[in-house]
């Protein structure tokens, strides 16, 4: 069972979908649509994050992150450096140190990113393809594992990065316990995540592709700064964060709700000869935000 809120840590939701008034949460959504979500979603009453009913157990999603390979990723390699470049000059904003550790770094593009404007940095990757990728091909310092299991040294860093992690985490307050004190004073963290609170996410539901098998969390903006603020960490700027990816990428994600639409707009992108071009779509749907770790 979920227990409490992951966000404000109220509830409780006693057992699996025993959704009551007594509870603290409302059943959202029974997902079987897009991408299946691992259990059915509820809203927390007082706050208003979303979160899976029964989280699925960490040996089984430290199973499945490992086995993930993702090659479409690495055809998009332009469009991950752009995003990675506009996140630097957010973070770059905010501290003046140079050491960083990105937390879920997949093949570290990112890291790359940052070594080439004077970073120091160290990745932290579950899945053993892409932390593979990223020490044999890019020569980065990346380690297997999770927050959790990474041998990683306290206040060393200056800047801790989760580009579409948070989501996956079951317990998101002691990731953000652990990341506190990775930090040095001063420290800042950059989340990037999708936004359950948007308009997008409330027209389609079920069926709005951040709803995927490895999703446990759905924050929205006020949940988020909730959770921040119970541990420890002041936000300091939250804005949308699209990324970039190529004109055939974003049509190819439309087989997700039409395997005919999506050949469609493939094929009409090559017509146009703008199949390869970058584009940042914002469909607000998406926030990013660096939160200061507080002083104690």
């Amino acid at each position: 069972m979920s227990g409490s809120c992951r966000a404000c840590g109220r509830g409780p939701l006693t057992a699996h979908l025993e959704v009551r008034k007594d509870t603290g949460f409302d059943l959202v959504a029974t997902t079987t649509s897009y991408g299946v979500a691992p259990d059915h979603i509820v809203r927390c009453r007082a706050c208003g994050h979303m979160q899976v009913a029964a989280f699925p157990g960490e040996p089984r999603l430290e199973e499945s992150y490992a086995e993930v390979s993702e090659a479409a990723y690495l055809e998009e390699e332009a469009g991950q450096r752009a995003t990675a470049a506009r996140a630097l000059d957010r973070i770059e904003r905010h501290v003046t140190g140079r050491s960083l550790c990105d937390l879920g770094c997949w093949v570290g593009f990112l890291l790359s990113e940052a070594e080439r404007r004077g970073w120091e940095g160290r990745g932290v990757e579950p899945s053993e393809f892409a932390s593979s990728y990223a020490r044999d091909r890019l020569g980065l310092e990346v380690e297997q594992g999770t927050l959790g299991t990474a041998d990683l040294p306290e206040e060393s860093f200056d800047a801790v990065i989760l580009g579409d992690v948070i989501e996956h985490i079951p317990d998101p307050g002691a990731a953000l316990d652990r990341i506190a004190g990775l930090l040095r004073p001063g420290g800042v963290v950059y989340l990037a995540l999708p936004d359950a609170g948007s308009r997008v996410a409330g027209i389609l539901g079920k069926r709005w592709w951040s709803v995927l098998p490895t999703h446990v969390q759905y924050f929205t903006r006020s949940s988020l700064r909730s959770l921040l603020d119970r541990h420890g960490f002041t936000v300091e700027w939250l804005a949308t964060a699209p990324k970039a990816f190529t004109v055939r990428y974003y049509a190819e994600r439309l087989e997700g709700y039409s395997a005919p639409l999506a050949a469609l707009a493939v094929s009409m992108a090559k017509s146009l000869g703008v199949a390869d071009r970058l584009v940042w779509p914002d469909f607000r749907d998406r926030m990013a935000l660096v939160a200061r770790r507080r002083e104690q």
